[in-house]
């Protein structure tokens, strides 16, 4: 037996090195045995699934046979089509009956995705208020889409869509026939529908065309509370939301898209194919913001925003993650809005319309970027998201009916108007506009409108409201069409503004729409909801610094040092703001109720 120097039988050097050197290679055997036997498996499990691909048959992996005139036998009981009129007009039934069902159900996932932009703007509006303010938000928008539905339902949509059939992508809808105006070409008012059940209207038409239309006014009715943020009462928001979904955008909305005077000005005026807006620059986005600006003159600034000569102050939002999450669910949701608006998918449109959506969307957002490095050597976030959201306000009603290059410029600009419009609004006007809601959807809306009128390229649109033809803009032959939009942007000015500035005057004379100064200096969250945002943080103030955060610990846990000085400080800001505020209040420089 050698010692524990000497040399191992083997030749691998010392007793015990051998010792362990042999053990290593017995589990290197051990592993690559267990790697051996696993590729192994593997080789045979794939060679397995070979063998069965061969010997099985395919279905119709292709899916050209899926589907033919089996279904039709199936679905009527015959053993044979026959070889008649009557057999043909059942085959032509069957094939009818299957076009409306996939444009139904195109239209309803389509809503779903509109439906789903309701959480975006929440998001969007809350990261760009502030932190005591942020349940209020969040309420608002849940409310709004609550109130404005209610009010469609009763009677906006029967106003809106009352008169407009037939629609041929949604089986006529023939329901929907009763338009009242001044005659011929001259309709204001749909007049079936109310409460989905007047004049026929409890039908599947009706129903798939209301889901989808009910989204698309929810969305003009969340665009002004991107304006009236961290100051109205929410009496005032749900007296506002019924305005819009009972009377403000039903109404104007039926004079282009439900067959009123607007849409035929081709037909009376010989301008164009009259008012074009495929999907809403004009009838959602720059009708929500029109309101949104009367709603924002009408409520008067937040304190603070302005300094006596007139110079604003940023009131910075207070979580830029909210704002970008919240841009990229209505991009999202675009996606709906848009293509969704050909009110079937048997329109092979929608390819062209959900293409120059993202062209204008990301291009839009781009300008936003460079324009802001520009003017202050760094690219802003929110700005940014603006933009993306001003791409796709602008792109909406051309959508259908320009090139992709036309809908990179304007796209483009609409980047660049929307810059252009907060700082307008900030400086010129004097309109406190929190959330950049009237640049974004008023000023990007009427650059939307016009540019069909400019770069409609008469690929699209055959017949459109009655007229012969596709619709071309001035680039391409057509300065009617241009004049035709002009009229439209003046006409949705004078209503959605006028409407909403008259409606907010007369209620401020039987309710408070706005805050007292107190509640929107302290937060609008535990004043107006009895709760707030973010319970587990306290607002401080340090030497020398603005309002912060800081996390409080559990409420079980013994309030500590810490803590209490928290309350204190923030206990005596409010006591200490709110001597100041009172004393401008009686001094005469309260801001208008």
């Amino acid at each position: 037996m050698t010692s524990n120097g000497g040399v191992a039988p083997d030749g691998g050097g010392t007793s015990n090195g051998g010792g362990t050197s042999n053990g290593a290679r017995a589990k290197a055997r051990a592993r690559m045995s267990r790697g051996k036997t696993l590729a192994a498996l593997s080789l045979l499990t794939l060679l397995g699934f070979i063998v069965v691909g061969r010997l099985t048959h395919t279905g119709d992996a292709a899916g050209t046979s899926t589907g033919g005139v089996s279904d039709f036998l199936g679905a009527t009981g015959a053993r044979t089509v026959p070889v008649s009129q009557v057999g043909l007009n059942q085959l032509a039934a069957e094939a009818g009956h299957a076009r409306v069902a996939i444009n139904f159900t195109w239209l309803l996932m389509t809503g779903y995705l509109v439906l789903f932009m309701q959480a975006g703007f929440a998001l969007l509006t809350a990261g760009l208020t502030r932190a005591k303010n942020a349940g209020h938000m969040f309420m608002l928008n849940f409310a709004a889409f609550v109130v404005a539905l209610i009010a469609y339902y009763a009677v906006g949509f029967a106003f809106h869509f009352g008169g407009v059939a037939p629609i041929a992508n949604l089986g006529g809808v023939g329901h929907l026939s009763a338009l009242k105006g001044l005659g011929t070409n001259w309709g204001l008012l749909g007049w079936k529908g109310f409460f989905l059940q007047s004049g026929g209207t409890y039908d599947v038409g009706s129903m798939a065309l209301f889901l989808f239309e009910v989204v698309f006014m929810e969305t003009a009715g969340y665009i002004i509370i991107g304006a009236i943020a961290e100051r109205i009462t929410f009496a005032g928001l749900i007296f506002s939301e019924l305005a819009i979904g009972a009377v403000i955008y039903p109404v104007f909305g039926n004079w282009v898209w439900g067959g009123g005077w607007l849409a035929h000005l081709g037909q009376t005026l010989h301008l164009g194919h009259g008012a074009v807006d495929f999907a809403g620059s004009g009838v959602v986005h720059a009708t929500g913001g029109f309101a949104a600006l009367a709603l924002a003159m009408a409520l008067g600034p937040r304190i603070g925003k302005f300094n006596a000569d007139g110079t604003p102050n940023a009131i910075p939002g207070h979580n830029l993650g909210y704002v970008v999450t919240g841009t990229f669910i209505l991009l999202f949701g675009w996606m709906g809005f848009n293509p969704g608006s050909t009110l079937g998918a048997t329109d092979l449109r929608i390819s062209v319309v959900a293409v120059n959506t993202l062209l204008a969307a990301c291009f839009g957002a781009a300008a936003a970027m460079a324009w802001t490095n520009w003017k202050w050597g760094k690219p802003d976030v929110s700005m940014a998201c603006n933009g993306m959201l001003a791409g796709c306000v602008a792109i909406t009603a051309p959508c259908a009916f320009v090139a992709p290059w036309a809908a990179v410029l304007i796209g483009s600009v609409a980047g660049v108007i929307v810059c252009y419009g907060v700082w307008f609004f900030d400086h010129r006007a004097r309109v406190d506009d929190p959330c950049g809601a009237v640049s974004v959807h008023g000023l990007c809306g009427v650059w939307g409108v016009l540019s069909v009128g400019l770069f409609a390229d008469g690929t699209y649109g055959g017949g459109w409201n009655g007229v012969d033809g596709t619709v071309r803009g001035l680039l391409y032959g057509s300065p009617g069409q241009l004049f035709a939009q002009v009229a439209m942007i003046v006409v949705n000015l004078a209503w959605a503004f006028g409407a909403t500035f008259l409606l907010i005057s007369v209620a401020k004379r039987f309710m408070a729409i706005r805050v007292s100064p107190e509640v929107e200096l302290e937060g609008l969250d535990m004043a107006e909801f009895g709760a707030v945002c973010y319970p587990e943080f306290v607002l401080k103030a340090g030497p020398g610094q603005a309002h912060t955060t800081e996390r409080v610990g559990p409420a079980t846990a013994k309030p500590g040092p810490m803590v209490k000085l928290d309350a204190e400080l923030a206990e005596s800001l409010v006591e200490e703001t709110t001597r100041r505020v009172l004393e401008l209040v009686r001094a005469g420089e309260r801001p208008p109720d």
